[in-house]
């Protein structure tokens, strides 16, 4: 008996199960919630949602059964969507990573730009980036650039502040060292800074793929006659809050793909960092 409760304790052998499990704990609350009709025109219906992912990404559907009375459709129509989206994203996502890692080490090492634009950069960043979506729609159009644009704003800020602090965050006493054996500002720059940034930057990429997303979306649901949140747009408009969570899980399944794409990128380049459990057997 105290083996099996041993076995049965959360630990690392069985983490997996246990998250499982709370899924399906999660699901089953919500499918039972969804039997009121009053809850389920708020909650919508966890298996017409799975209907509804269905019915955007196979070619093929299948007749009136128990759980779908009306059937459910094959249209395989999403994918067009889908792709608008995760190219604002990627876009996105790159070109504000790019522009927030030049201007943190750029202005973390120019102490007296940094001092001058400090006021501006704290007044941009506390400004609601939203509020930009109509002036990027008229700047770019309804097409994707003005969803890109309005993503860059998201992520640009996190990636320059991480980066900015990782270089601030550098030892005195490594650079003295380095300067001391004879290294230019480029070599410390290589060999010092940017090595002390990328912690930052990586836990910053987490958030950003987020971030991205939402300005994605945003902008779709603001204006645009294309994308996942146009979709959802759509759905809001007759009160379709099946398709409404149908579109959320598409959106939380591709960020946690591109989450992990960033987290296999980062464990391959700090192969030098410790894991969390070897600092404390050291």
């Amino acid at each position: 008996m105290k083996s099996l409760v041993q076995m049965l304790k959360p630990g690392e052998h069985n983490l997996r199960a246990w998250q499982v499990g709370a899924l399906l704990v999660m699901l089953a609350a919500w499918q039972l919630a969804s039997r009121n009709p009053q809850l389920a025109f708020f909650l919508g219906d966890p298996v017409q949602v799975a209907g509804k992912i269905w019915s955007w990404f196979m070619p093929f559907g299948f007749g009136a059964s128990a759980l779908f009375p009306d059937g459910v459709p094959g249209n395989a129509d999403i994918y067009r969507h889908l792709y608008t989206t995760l190219i604002e994203t990627v876009l996105a996502f790159g070109i504000g990573t790019g522009m927030g890692l030049a201007c943190g080490l750029w202005l973390a090492l120019a102490p007296t730009a940094s001092a001058i634009l400090d006021p501006y950069i704290k007044a941009a960043n506390s400004m609601p980036r939203v509020i930009l979506a109509p002036i990027f729609a008229m700047w770019f159009g309804l097409g994707i650039w003005s969803k890109v644009a309005l993503a860059v704003t998201l992520v640009f800020f996190i990636v320059f502040f991480n980066v900015f602090q990782g270089v601030k965050e550098v030892s005195p006493v490594v650079l003295a060292n380095a300067r001391m054996l004879g290294a230019n500002q480029r070599q410390l720059l290589r060999t010092v800074y940017l090595p002390s940034a990328t912690s930052w930057v990586f836990s910053s990429l987490h958030t950003s793929v987020g971030l991205a997303f939402v300005g994605a979306v945003v902008g779709e649901y603001l204006g645009s006659a294309r994308g996942v949140g146009y979709l959802i747009l759509q759905a809001e408009g007759t009160f379709d809050v099946n398709t409404v969570f149908a579109g959320i899980v598409v959106l939380t399944v591709f960020a946690l793909v591109l989450d992990g794409i960033v987290g296999r990128v980062e464990r391959k380049l700090m192969k030098w960092q410790p894991s969390p459990g070897e600092t404390e057997k050291l």
